[in-house]
Parts: structure tokens; sequence; C-alpha cells
């Protein structure tokens, strides 16, 4: 692991969703980039001395020199967006597979760099998009790719959060702190940090790409350096159109991500602050409830499911899927094996590289006058 040390919040939720299965064990980590932090906190996780190293360069560099029994297989970067690059390149070329939080870099630049690593060395890069884990949301993306529906035409989306109302930065939220300060998190704020997890859910479940957007951008807290707050008109490559919302000033709001799809012939709804439950609607016929665990549902979600109908799965679980997936598809492929479509199930480089874009095509729509955008790459 890189970073996700003492008091850190998204580290230990790695730690945890990697551990759920069974398949993965922590074996060394550079967990701040201060070498005696980094030390103290592997020493709080039962690391042996010897695997807690100073900084990442040291990690890569000793690991990669180790037996390939007594060496790590794969790094996961839980650091800031602005130190996501660096270690994770040194990790592809020192021939490390790497699991890294989204957005994926600080810039598409390095995206597309990254994404080009990946392609070179035939290593694999799972990218956390924790929503896209959740067995009701690929329930809905299997019977929206099954033609269920019919042509899609519409797609919505919806991420509200309320934690920064306020100017929290300046109020001593160290979270707050750094996905508001551009030399961190990059050009973006709300829309870097969850109006990429609108994006790739909508692109996930409906199969399509967003090929035009049209964005109005705001930064509604004075003080505040970056967005926090915004509107989305899109057009996806079928010709369906869309609206993506993300705000982090909808006082009162935790984490309501919701979103939409309807076809020809229906639609359906799922919300991720109730997770287990998709609401499949029809032109035709009473609207139906679908609920995780069940033996009528797919393949695909019951592949991501563990526990019995009315056991909820939910964030932690999701997580873990990305994890379960991603180790199932290395332990394949170290066997000589072919991992299988369930296995590969998780979002990779490319998905990295589409994210970065919908930052920055968002961006410079929000500060143009042009009604549309072209979704470049």
């Amino acid at each position: 692991m890189v970073g996700g040390g003492q008091h850190a919040f998204i580290g230990a939720i790695h730690r945890i969703a990697a551990n759920i299965d069974g398949l993965i064990e922590l074996h060394c980590g550079a967990f701040s980039s201060n070498p005696e932090t980094s030390k103290e906190s592997g020493k709080e996780l039962f690391l042996p001395e010897s695997k807690c190293y100073g900084s990442y360069a040291e990690m890569f560099a000793t690991e990669s020199g180790l037996p390939k029994e007594q060496r790590m297989d794969f790094v996961t970067i839980v650091t800031p967006n602005f130190a996501h690059f660096a270690p994770a390149m040194m990790a592809l070329e020192y021939g490390f597979h790497v699991v890294i939080d989204k957005p994926m870099t600080l810039s598409l630049g390095e995206a597309k760099q990254l994404q080009q690593k990946v392609k070179e060395t035939g290593l694999i890069l799972c990218l956390t998009h924790t929503y896209s884990g959740y067995p009701m949301v690929k329930q809905a993306r299997k019977m929206v790719a099954d033609n269920q529906f019919g042509k899609i035409r519409k797609v919505m989306v919806e991420y509200p959060q309320g934690w920064l109302s306020t100017l929290s930065e300046s109020e001593g939220n160290k979270q707050a702190l750094w996905r508001t300060d551009p030399s961190k998190s990059g050009i973006s704020g709300c829309m870097g940090d969850i109006g990429t997890h609108a994006a790739q859910l909508a692109e996930y479940i409906s199969g399509l790409k967003i090929s035009k957007l049209c964005a109005d951008i705001n930064i509604v807290v004075e003080g505040r350096n970056l967005d926090d707050d915004g509107n989305v008109l899109l057009k996806f490559d079928n010709g369906a159109n869309g609206i993506l919302v993300a705000s982090q000033i909808a006082s009162g709001e935790e984490n309501s991500l919701k979103i939409k799809i309807y076809g020809e012939k229906g639609g359906l709804e799922w919300h991720q602050m109730e997770p287990n439950t998709l609401l499949v609607k029809w032109s035709d016929a009473p609207a139906q409830i679908y609920r995780a665990g069940n033996g009528y549902l797919s393949n695909i979600a019951t592949f991501n499911s563990r526990t019995p109908s009315g056991h909820p799965e939910g964030y932690l679980e999701a997580f873990a899927n990305l994890y379960k997936n991603f180790a199932l598809t290395l332990l394949s492929k170290s066997e000589g094996k072919e991992p299988t479509e369930e296995m590969l199930d998780f979002p990779n480089a490319d998905d990295g590289v589409r994210g970065m874009a919908f930052i920055e095509n968002v961006i410079a729509s929000g500060k143009s006058d042009q009604k549309w955008f072209d979704f470049n790459i």
C-alpha cells in the first residue's frame, strides 16, 4: 500500500475491502510521505519492521529484488490525487500490478501515459469506482445489456452531498483541505471527486459512452478555490440524452447518489443509500422490486453477492467486489488461464482516461459560452 497511514480515511476502507474474501493480505507499505509516520503506521498494522518502508521508491526497489514468493504482487495507491501518477507509473515500471483510487491522475495527459504503460507491460490496473461494485448495479447493467428495456433513450444521474456546505477547509477539515486545493486535487473539486463517479456509473449501467456535454459549473461557497456544484447536460453515442447533477453544498444530504435509465419499453432506478433494491418500471406492466441475494437475479449479480436475501451488503462489500475480481484475474493469469467475464468486471485504465477526460471537458465547458462540447479524449 502507498498512503493510507495514521488518521487516513480511505486506506482503512481499502484494507477492510481487500481482506473480506481471504484472497489478499497486506504484505508491505509506504504509508506516508513522512518515513517515520510510514513506519509507525506499518507497525500499528502488525507488519514486520522490514516491510514498513520509508518511501514507495524504496519499497518498489527492495520488493522487486526479492524472490517471487517473498515479494509483493501488486500495490494499492490510496493517496490524494496529485500523488497517484508517480507511484503508479513506478510500480508498473518495476513490474507490479496496480489498484488506484479515482480519479486516476491529476490530468488527462498523465492518465494517457498510465494507460499506455499498462498496454506496454501487459500488467493490470484496477480503478476503484466503488459504486459499480454493487450487486444491484450489476443486475441493472445486465438487464440493459440483455435489451430488456429496448434502446436506451434517457439517463439521469444525481450525486448530492452536503459536507462542503460551509468553508470547512478553513476549519481544519483534512479531507476538505486537500479536495479543494488545486495543487492536490487538480482542476476540479466536486466534478473530480463525485461527478466522475456519477459519469462512470451512467456509462457502466447503460453500456453507452458520453459523446457531448454542456456544463454549468459553480463555486457556491465564498472563498473556495474549486467547484463545489455543477449541472451537466449529456449526449450519448446512441443518440440518448441525459443529465448529471453533482453537488457538495446540498445541505442536509449525506451520500445520495441516484440513477435512472429509461428505454423504449421501460426503465430502472437505483439509490446508493438503499443499495440492495433495484426498481424496474414497465410501460405495459406493474413496476417490480428486485432485491439483492435472491435466486432470480443474474449470474453476474449473484457472483458479486455474499449473503442471503435480507442480509444487507453495502459500501465495504461493493469495494470488496472490485478487489475480489481483480485478485481472481491475477490468480487466473498467474496459472496461465484466461479470466472469466465475471472476474474482469472491474474499472480499468481505460475508465481512468475517460474519467479524466470527463473532468477536463466539463471544466472547459463550464468556462465557455459554447453550448455543446464534444467529449474529447
